[in-house]
């Protein structure tokens, strides 16, 4: 399929903020991967597969923030395993500094529905598939409207209307909201949850939540 004009000038958008944006917070992430190397060990960096454009799977790459899987240490979910360090990481966004690379091979962009796990893509109605029509984004409409502390329902619904009506103009006011929502450190977690319930469908809801995927 031909790109739209408006794909090809997100996609410009992306590279032209993108780009230096990965050289500039290069010291950032250096600092980061020594402090979570120091504290954390190896590895350093968080890596797992998502759906991105069109439900294609990708690579995402992040800083790690939780403290791996152990039972016998009491780590047993996203809560138990979220350290002090992982949840300064996660307010300043500094763990997404690497998902920078992912936009730059054009795995992301920089605003749309954050890419979430594989196994729900088959838990999507037809409706709640189409978050898959643009390139999933480090922000997006959802993160801006309370990340983490609306339900999946609202999270959903809200990526759906950003597919409907995204704009160039409209991606640089998610971003400046963004930065606005970082400074204050809204959202970053569910309610009980240190990051966001499994989503298990639109009829079958809990909060048990055993994998990272915010």
């Amino acid at each position: 399929m031909t790109p739209s004009r408006n794909d090809r000038n997100k996609r410009a958008f992306d590279l032209i903020i993108s780009v230096p944006l990965f050289s500039l917070t290069l010291p950032i992430q250096l600092a980061g991967a020594i402090a979570i190397r120091i504290r954390l060990g190896s590895p350093v960096l968080f890596r797992q597969t998502r759906p991105g454009l069109d439900g294609g799977l990708f690579e995402i790459v992040k800083f790690r923030t939780m403290a791996p899987l152990d039972p016998a240490q009491g780590f047993v979910d996203d809560t138990s395993r979220m350290t002090p360090l992982g949840r300064w990481l996660r307010a300043t966004r500094i763990d997404e500094l690497p998902t920078l690379w992912n936009i730059i091979r054009g795995d992301m962009s920089l605003v749309g529905p954050r890419p979430l796990l594989p196994e729900y893509l088959e838990l999507y109605s037809p409706q709640k598939a189409r978050r898959h029509e643009v390139r999933p984004g480090v922000t997006g409409l959802a993160q801006v409207s309370g990340r983490n502390s609306l339900s999946w329902d609202e999270k959903l619904r809200l990526d759906i209307q950003y597919v409907y009506h995204h704009t160039l103009w409209g991606d640089l006011k998610i971003i400046g909201v963004t930065e606005v929502s970082v400074a204050k450190r809204d959202g970053i977690s569910a309610a009980g949850d240190a990051t966001m319930p499994l989503f298990l469908g639109d009829d079958n809801q809990e909060t048990d939540n055993r994998k990272e995927i915010a």
